[in-house]
């Protein structure tokens, strides 16, 4: 019965963390219609975040683990950091530019079946008959999907894709790798070194890369940056590191079928963006083999 209540818990934990995920990409849009690039955004996000997981990481210094751990596993730290939060956010800030919201996150939504692949490949987990339907049908619905709005917005829709793709290998590279290195260094450790990696990745990137200054931009910018760092970063890479402790990393990826439906709701209330009726059936193709992946999960 405990490890029933556990289970559920990790899921609403994890539900919570994918909706708040999901609310980042709104935020990005309204900030972009400020002509704001996605470096500047990107860096924003950063900037705004690091205090806190500076102290976040100081006050849980002395976290408890479960397991012994060695140099290799800082250095597995840091690459999951760079690939995990900063490629993938990078990736997907890039991606934003040239396509809708409500797309980004369908299309995003791959990284569940991603998650199964590394599993496969790096822990020797096998892919079921049900899996396997599922992600045939999560791509195909993506496919109808994105079919779709090529023929609405033009060629540009392919670049933007691309980039969200990238963003959702890296992501769920970073799921994969979580999954194993949290029993030993921490939850909330694991979270606060991750990205704090991240951060000085982003940082560095944008001294280098960045044509112009962050010091300039409207009062609704910074506002907009400060609840993406808060509520679209700090709080839900919590509630995933929890989540995926308590439920792993291939369950976890099941319950990201919230993601779009939650993108899609926020994207209409705040963007006004809609989906055609061919686009909904590729949201609900996609939701479905996902579905069906669960009717599988192990705990």
């Amino acid at each position: 019965m405990k490890s029933k209540r556990s289970f559920i818990y990790g899921v609403l934990l994890g539900v919570l963390g994918i909706v708040m995920f999901s609310s980042k990409a709104i935020m990005v849009k309204l900030i972009y219609q400020y002509n704001v690039k996605a470096v500047d955004t990107l860096f924003l996000r950063m900037f705004f975040s690091f205090p806190f997981y500076i102290v976040i990481a100081y006050i849980y210094r002395n976290e408890e683990k479960e397991k012994s751990r060695d140099k290799r596993d800082y250095l597995w730290l840091v690459f999951f950091g760079v690939v995990g939060y900063y490629l993938a956010s990078l990736f997907d800030f890039i991606g934003l530019q040239y396509i809708k919201a409500s797309l980004e996150r369908i299309i995003l939504f791959i990284y569940p079946t991603i998650v199964l692949f590394f599993n496969k490949i790096f822990l020797k987990k096998q892919i079921n008959r049900n899996q396997k339907l599922a992600i045939i049908l999560t791509y195909l619905g993506i496919i109808i999907t994105f079919g779709s709005e090529v023929s609405i917005s033009g060629k540009d829709v392919y670049l933007g894709g691309f980039f969200i793709v990238l963003s959702a290998i890296t992501y769920a590279s970073y799921l994969v790798g979580s999954g194993w290195l949290i029993p030993k260094f921490g939850v909330m450790r694991f979270t606060a070194y991750a990205m704090l990696v991240s951060c000085i990745c982003v940082f560095i990137h944008f001294i280098f890369l960045s044509e112009g200054t962050v010091l300039s931009f409207p009062p609704q910018v910074y506002i907009l940056a400060l609840c993406i760092a808060v509520f679209a970063t700090v709080i839900p890479s919590f509630l995933v590191s929890i989540s995926i402790k308590i439920i792993n990393s291939s369950n976890f990826a099941i319950i990201a079928g919230v993601g779009p439906i939650s993108t899609i709701i926020l994207a209409v209330i705040f963007l006004n963006e809609h989906l055609t009726i061919i686009q909904m059936l590729g949201t609900v193709v996609v939701i479905l083999g996902i579905l069906l992946v669960s009717k599988n999960k192990k705990k």
